[in-house]
């Protein structure tokens, strides 16, 4: 057999095993292939995003310290740095606040008029017709933490954001209506936001009214329920964001599984309550919520070993719904029928055609690998396949997907071809949350048919509904696929 030619550039070509000679190694670009220009030719973004690129960081601003000097304000040019030395600092300080309840309390000094002029509470509070100006402003509902971070950014433009304060920072900057500290802690928890987390940041964006982190929140427990449910977070939501989640149409999840969380929610809500964890409890606790569980929608098996042997149904509902399930004629029911939808996953195809040969696509345990990076959050739900070229055959294949080099998911799964050129969906157990302007590692080994199809006119940008994906050879691909052609044709994902 001739050697096959190779088309690809230079630059793009990955680095090929040495334990395989040329012959065997797929190319990126098909032999024989003549590749068309498309219509669209969008750069390839080289550069790093400006909130990655590492900055120098501003001069350290004053502390309070710096008062000891004579003449210190000669020293400090800027109102923010003369500023910033009466924060916390008792110099001229014209009120106290005792913050915070016991045993923690703590008496901060602060400035009347720098206050009055960054919170219109504050201007109420000090300048207002019901001014009060008599001994120390007790404040036992904000954490004294917060507080600073609050004062902190009014003495100085300051944002010291960190997870343990972020939340009782939003409710300070919340109280006293200074909105652009309140959007920042609201990015802040944005960027934080995974799977472990986004049931309690639900609850608290619910409290504080903020629509556009309820929104983030539920893009993530929509795609990852399964996580979210099982999160240590998921037992500490209040009664109503529990009955909005289990309300939730689009919930990625099996009913089973919502069940299960609903009953260590009503454990923890037992001890909330200093009850005894009883059946009788955890179904007074849970109340009407129990019926947002979509119980009927179960199988059989998973009923009869989960729900009717929990004791929260009655006898008489554990009948009813076994006779759901068997008999002709079908008992009505209190819990919801129809099962929930749950999210439809988008698909991006990467190829505009596929193609196979006599001695292409093989793989002996080689390695398909791809980078890519979109310019929004989604969720990586798993990766469609090509199949085999030469008749029906059965596949065993490893996905995986990486971030610098470190595993963020992988599955083991077989597939079955059915010898057409139709891509087949191969999916993580859970999807996996991807930020925007990183690249990722999509790795897939099969194992199975010796032929199989290949993509071709490969793009290395497609849009795919509102998301942008930009791909890039990787360089652990051993066995030929890159930009313009080879293996995983699709990126299959929850936005």
């Amino acid at each position: 057999m001739d050697r096959p030619l190779k088309t690809e550039p230079k630059s793009c070509l990955v680095k090929q095993n040495r334990e395989f000679s040329d012959d065997e190694i797929n190319q990126e670009v098909p032999q024989n292939f003549v590749g068309k220009l498309t219509n669209i030719q969008r750069p390839v973004r080289q550069k790093e995003p400006s909130w990655q690129i590492p900055l120098t960081p501003p001069p350290r601003l004053p502390t309070s310290k710096a008062c000891e000097e004579f003449n210190w304000q000669a020293n400090q040019p800027t109102v923010r740095e003369r500023n910033a030395v009466m924060f916390n600092n008792q110099l001229m300080a014209d009120v106290y606040f005792k913050v915070g309840s016991a045993p923690t309390i703590q008496r901060i000094p602060a400035h009347k008029y720098i206050l009055a002029t960054g919170s219109s509470v504050f201007f109420a509070m000090f300048y207002g017709g019901l001014a009060n100006h008599e001994g120390d402003v007790e404040i036992p509902d904000v954490e004294p933490g917060a507080f600073l971070n609050l004062l902190r950014y009014l003495y100085c433009d300051e944002i010291q954001l960190e997870p343990d304060n972020v939340l009782a920072t939003l409710y300070a900057a919340k109280k006293y209506l200074v909105p652009h500290l309140a959007r920042s802690c609201v990015r802040f928890l944005e960027t934080s936001l995974s799977a472990r987390n986004a049931c309690i940041l639900l609850s608290q964006g619910r409290l504080f009214e903020e629509q556009e982190l309820m929104q983030r929140c539920w893009e993530v427990i929509d795609a990852q329920a399964e996580e979210a449910l099982r999160s240590d977070g998921f037992t500490d939501i209040d009664i109503n964001t529990l009955k909005t989640v289990l309300s939730r149409e689009t919930l990625n999840a099996k009913e089973v599984s919502v069940f299960n969380a609903a009953c260590r929610w009503a454990e923890a809500e037992c001890a909330r309550n200093e009850l005894d964890p009883t059946p009788e409890n955890k179904r007074k606790v849970l109340g009407e919520a129990l019926y947002l569980i979509r119980i009927p929608t179960m199988s059989l098996d998973e009923y009869a070993n989960g729900p009717s042997q929990s004791g929260i149904l009655t006898l008489q509902e554990t009948n009813d719904v076994f006779l759901y399930y068997l008999a002709r004629n079908k008992p009505d029911l209190r819990f919801l029928k129809k099962a929930r939808p749950g999210l439809t996953p988008y698909k991006c195809h990467r190829f505009q055609s596929s193609a196979y040969r006599s001695n292409q696509w093989r793989y002996r345990g080689r390695c398909d690998s791809i980078q890519f990076a979109v310019d929004n959050r989604v969720f990586v739900a798993g990766f469609g396949l090509y199949g085999s070229s030469n008749g029906a055959a059965e596949y065993q294949v490893k996905i995986e997907l990486k971030k610098n080099g470190i595993v963020l998911g992988q599955s083991y799964k077989k597939f079955f071809s059915d010898g057409s050129s139709s891509t087949f969906a191969v999916m993580f157990e859970n999807p996996i949350q991807i930020e925007p302007d990183i690249f990722y590692t999509a790795s897939a080994v099969l194992d199975g048919g010796e032929l199989s199809y290949f993509g071709q006119e490969g793009l290395s940008e497609v849009q795919c509904g509102k998301t942008n994906f930009q791909f890039q050879c990787s360089s652990d691909s051993t066995n030929g696929t890159g930009v313009q052609g080879g293996q995983i044709p699709e990126i299959i994902f929850y936005c």
